[in-house]
């Protein structure tokens, strides 16, 4: 079965166009020779083609991992393992093929294109984040390949009729969401990606500039300070995601205090979590709380780690197109709206928020200087009015983010 729309074929090959030839290669695109990890399902078919012959026409090879999609208890694959596996399947993990794998690619292209929203609801919990926790080497390998130059990856999506339901959307606007957001209605979309990216930066620069050692973030539903730590830097854009306008950093986790509630529903391995709540206090969650599946929000924030921040992000409204709610992290948590959004993850630190050569950073030096490490990391957004006040190092303060955009 497919989703019930597909786009304009010429909308698909723009798409693979800036999939390709932009959003990898940190923006530059991919080089002849490299070699593309290429992860779609059944749904993304047309997709997974314009994907194929766009790395071929670029010199690149493709490496396919072609998935089957979800529609019924029957094949819901991914549900079966987790009700029939033992512990000794939960545990297994395919070394020396990830491994291979880790050395043979270059990229690596993931679409989303969920076909069940909820393929995992009432499934133990524990499972799911035990199993999490035993592929974590592949992405630590795959991190590490990163932070030495030799590898980049992006994310985009392929809208089914499923993930337009979830965002309370018919399929059709749900793909003027995506095209609108990829500035796929346009002639050009790459060159408006490097515009947008130019924009980014400038605010980088800035935010950059200011030598910021804290920030509280106050608004109806939040009223949280983060250390931002030593060494810090900001980032956006890059390529990572598509679409990409969060500007983000990766705090000393250390530091956080505080509490916030999200007013965005969350989908995390197949659950729909809504009306979370977490509270802070030396760094560590002390109250995880939700209106809808808390058990598995709990036995998530209690695998290793997950409970302490990994990353602290804002959307500039005036950047990002996305207006709807999208029931897909990476829409939601780069939504426009009135307000833009902040979001924060839980779980592992980015280490391309380090203000220095990652490469050179052995993993011990990590943890001293307060980036989180862990098997997770899960995007939690509100959309809803709130200020961020820094505290820069001589001690002065300064608004740098009001009413849903930066002022600095």
């Amino acid at each position: 079965m497919q989703t019930d729309y597909t786009p304009p074929p010429e909308i698909i090959e723009k798409y693979a166009q800036v999939l390709v030839n932009f959003a990898l290669g940190g923006g530059t695109g991919i080089k002849p020779g490299d070699v593309v990890w290429l992860r779609c399902s059944e749904a993304s078919r047309p997709l997974y083609v314009a994907l194929t012959k766009t790395v071929w026409q670029a010199g690149g090879h493709v490496i396919g991992d072609y998935a089957t999609d979800t529609y019924s208890d029957d094949d819901n694959l991914t549900r079966y393992f987790y009700e029939h596996a033992n512990d000794a399947q939960i545990e297994h993990f395919n070394r020396d093929y990830l491994r291979g794998l880790t050395k043979q690619i270059d990229h690596e292209i993931d679409i989303i294109s969920e076909t069940n929203m909820q393929m995992l609801a009432g499934v133990e919990p524990a499972k799911i984040m035990k199993r999490a926790a035993v592929h974590k080497p592949f992405s630590d390998w795959r991190n590490k390949k990163e932070n030495d130059g030799q590898y980049t990856w992006t994310i985009g999506a392929y809208g089914t009729a499923a993930m337009a339901r979830a965002a309370g959307l018919p399929v059709e606007e749900y793909w003027r969401q995506i095209i609108k957001a990829c500035f796929l209605d346009l002639d050009n979309p790459i060159a408006k990606w490097r515009e947008v990216e130019a924009q980014i930066k400038t605010v980088t620069t800035k935010l950059n500039a200011l030598d910021i050692e804290w920030v509280q973030v106050t608004g109806e539903d939040m009223d949280l300070r983060l250390k931002i730590g030593a060494d810090r830097k900001w980032v956006g854009g890059g390529g990572r995601n598509i679409p990409s306008f969060e500007i983000f950093t990766s705090p000393d986790w250390r530091g956080a205090s505080g509490w916030a509630r999200f007013n965005q529903p969350l989908y995390e391995c197949g659950n729909l979590i809504e009306g979370v709540e977490l509270r802070f206090e030396n760094g560590v969650v002390v109250n995880a709380s939700a209106h809808k599946n808390q058990k598995f929000l709990r036995e998530m924030i209690a695998t290793k780690n997950a409970d302490k921040v990994g990353e602290f992000s804002l959307t500039d409204a005036r950047f990002s197109r996305i207006d709807k709610f999208m029931a897909d992290t990476l829409y939601d948590e780069n939504i426009g709206g009135e307000f833009g959004n902040t979001h924060i993850a839980v779980g592992t630190s980015y280490h391309d928020c380090f203000n220095g050569d990652p490469a050179r950073v052995k993993k011990p030096e990590w943890a001293r200087r307060g980036f989180n490490d862990s098997p997770v990391h899960t995007d939690i957004v509100s959309t809803s009015d709130r200020t961020v006040t820094a505290t820069l190092g001589d001690g002065s303060q300064k608004v740098i983010y009001k009413h849903g955009r930066f002022v600095i």
